[in-house]
């Protein structure tokens, strides 16, 4: 049997990216974390961390931080279950960690809420587009995924959170150059700089094929930040695609215009969640619902609104 403190000084270097800072999280010496972490690599028969900056898991390492990480959800679900977590609030019990893979605009419009709506649980959140997410979840390295997939990753659950709506949009300045005489066409929008926020995100293709039957966009600016699409497009840097959310101000100021009216773009959201942990992660799961039916838009209603 696995010694409870060798896991949890594991897992606090992991966290942390280095023995001292472990030590600092877990109130002991960097001599107490070596000790833990050789006395587990004996046990296991092979290194656990590679020493570098920062550390990083072997395989094996990998495989156990995910186990160390499991079995302090569980203790955090039976101190919930009996009435024990507010007592032991400030008695420095150790937080799980949860590793999630989440699409930015997610995170910029309307995720943070369900995190802070889960307390005593730290987050490790991985980036990347809704339509690649649930490849986090088959290779086994997050919990839980914000995907645009509803087909159910193998060993997960799936509900539907509801669709993030987009609005193609340029700065007044930016349109009438670029669409001002002969209007938003395939030719315009072959011609046109486009902002891309990096190579899987095809919203502006897909929005310029269902606005004119073409998807080819002109040549693009690549901006890997959901704030940096909306102030790029205030400046006139290029139309982009972007949540209604977060320029539904700009545009009825004036600083940006839809490129076609009427021509939104929704984009379905499902929550995906690892099956053998589906019942310590039920309050995230309740919070990330409650939090994404805030501000998007019931998947229900999108034949209907269109």
């Amino acid at each position: 049997m696995m010694d409870s403190a060798q896991l949890t000084a594991l897992a606090a270097v992991l966290r942390s990216g280095s023995f001292e800072r472990a030590a600092r999280m877990l109130g002991v010496t960097s001599s107490a974390i070596s000790q833990r972490i050789r006395a587990l690599e004996e046990q296991v028969g092979s290194p656990l961390i590679i020493r570098s900056q920062p550390c990083q898991p072997t395989e094996a390492g990998q495989r156990l931080f995910r186990h160390a990480e499991e079995l302090t959800l569980l203790e955090q679900g039976l101190r919930r279950d009996l009435g024990l977590d507010q007592r032991e609030r400030n008695a420095g019990a150790v937080w799980p960690s949860l590793r999630i893979a989440v699409n930015a605009d997610s995170l910029a419009t309307w995720f943070v809420p369900a995190m802070v709506a889960v307390p005593e649980t730290l987050f490790d959140l991985v980036l990347d587009d809704q339509d690649h997410s649930a490849d986090w979840l088959r290779r086994g390295e997050v919990r839980a995924a914000i995907s645009g997939s509803s087909q159910p990753v193998q060993g997960c659950d799936c509900r539907p959170l509801g669709a993030l709506r987009y609005i193609a949009t340029a700065s007044p300045d930016f349109h009438r150059d670029w669409f001002g005489d002969d209007g938003v066409t395939a030719v315009t929008l072959a011609r046109a700089p486009v902002l891309t926020f990096n190579v899987k995100d095809q919203l502006q293709s897909r929005w310029a094929e269902g606005a004119t039957g073409c998807a080819e966009i002109g040549p693009s600016h690549w901006l890997p930040s959901s704030q940096a699409f909306v102030d790029a497009a205030i400046a006139g840097l290029g139309w982009g695609m972007n949540p209604q959310v977060l320029v539904a101000g700009h545009i009825a100021e004036g600083r940006l215009l839809p490129l076609i009216d009427a021509r939104p773009l929704d984009v379905q959201l499902y929550w995906h969640v690892s099956r053998s942990i589906k019942a310590q992660l039920a309050p995230l799961t309740a919070a990330v619902v409650e939090a994404a039916g805030a501000v998007l838009r019931p998947i229900k209603r999108l034949v209907e609104d269109q």
